[in-house]
């Protein structure tokens, strides 16, 4: 079995590309045995940011402010259009952006110091704006449900995006903050072919898992959206009545959707990736990709890089459009309020 099959098993990536800001990388010898080093172990490390709220000016993202608990993502997915930015920390786009994990384990406490300055302006708050909030060492640090602790004392409004089913361990949190119109929650849901999952985003929670979160939440009267994304055209486009069905019958309210898109190392980890697990298809996804982006694997023009533009671009949106309403969504979500933020005790003092 060759090394890229060995290793794609265990993780989304199949190797480690040089890093673009790096001059010296590491190449494996002809003496490497991948049968002994096949799924490198994830390592967490601290990170030691000094805020933890980040700010964007990017025209097509709908929010300003984001909080990112993690750097790096254990999911593995391999098209995430965050891999590039390990690259800024000195590490790899592929295995290193999901056995590498930074970590903010004070990032609530920063929250709060943020949230109690006179500086913030109140604002939606975007969780997993990069990286997914609720991967699955979440489930042991508890960061994220700390800092969704520091919001709701703050009634700050937050905007959750995630593909785990863990997100329900927080609805108590959720609703709380969901009384003040404070909360929302995006469910992105890519394939509901559970095979294809397995080595797309080898440690996303499972198809019908993310379906049941969206339940869930819908149950608990929280506001949840699904996101088909990002669609791959020529792999999984043609299941976006099916995803948009399921999920309005699970409860969500609304939709949307985004086209992969591929920068820098991440072109040819996912040529790769296709070569290993979609020989027969590699072309056609390949070529509509580039049909789809002026000939290119990616263009990152404001406007262009989440839709794409051309005929099948124009086709996807068509289709999305008439798929969303034959599922009965009627885009019932309004804006989150920040009318009932307040600062707990009425200084930073008070909260520590």
């Amino acid at each position: 079995m060759q090394a890229e099959q060995l290793i794609s098993q265990h993780r989304g990536a199949p190797e480690n590309p040089a890093n673009r800001f790096e001059k010296i990388h590491l190449e494996r010898d002809e003496d490497w045995n991948p049968e002994e080093d096949i799924s490198p172990r994830t390592q967490f490390l601290v990170d030691h940011s000094k805020t933890a709220i980040a700010y964007n000016d990017s025209p097509d993202i709908g929010f300003n402010a984001s909080l990112n608990p993690y750097r790096g993502c254990e999911h593995g997915c391999i098209y995430c259009y965050a891999r590039p930015t390990h690259e800024y920390l000195g590490f790899s786009s592929g295995l290193d952006f999901e056995t590498k994990i930074m970590v903010k384990p004070n990032a609530p406490e920063l929250l709060r110091a943020e949230l109690s300055s006179t500086k913030w302006k109140p604002q939606i708050l975007v969780m997993s704006g990069n990286t997914d909030c609720y991967q699955p060492v979440e489930r042991k640090l508890k960061i994220t449900r700390r800092c969704l602790e520091a919001l709701a004392e703050f009634r700050n409004p937050v905007a959750i995006i995630t593909k785990n089913f863990l997100v329900t361990r927080d609805i108590d949190v959720l609703s709380e903050l969901a009384k003040y119109n404070c909360a929302s929650v995006t469910v992105s849901v890519t394939t509901l072919d559970k095979d294809l999952r397995k080595v797309m985003e080898p440690r996303t929670s499972p198809p019908v898992a993310r379906l049941a979160a969206i339940r869930r939440l819908a149950e608990a009267k929280i506001p949840v959206s699904v996101n088909v994304a990002p669609i791959i055209p020529g792999l999984t486009d043609h299941e976006m009545p099916a995803i948009l069905k399921a999920a309005r019958e699970a409860g969500a309210i609304s939709a949307g959707f985004t086209i992969v898109r591929l920068p820098y190392a991440n072109a040819p980890l996912f040529e790769k990736w296709l070569e290993t697990h979609f020989p027969e298809r590699k072309e056609k996804v390949l070529n509509r990709i580039k049909a789809m982006r002026g000939g290119k694997m990616y263009d990152a023009q404001w406007g262009k890089r989440m839709r794409g533009e051309g005929i099948f671009a124009e086709q996807i949106a068509q289709m999305f459009e008439v798929a969303k309403r034959k599922a009965g969504f009627a885009d019932e979500r309004g804006e989150l309020s920040t009318e009932h933020f307040r600062r707990p005790g009425g200084n930073q003092l008070s909260l520590f």
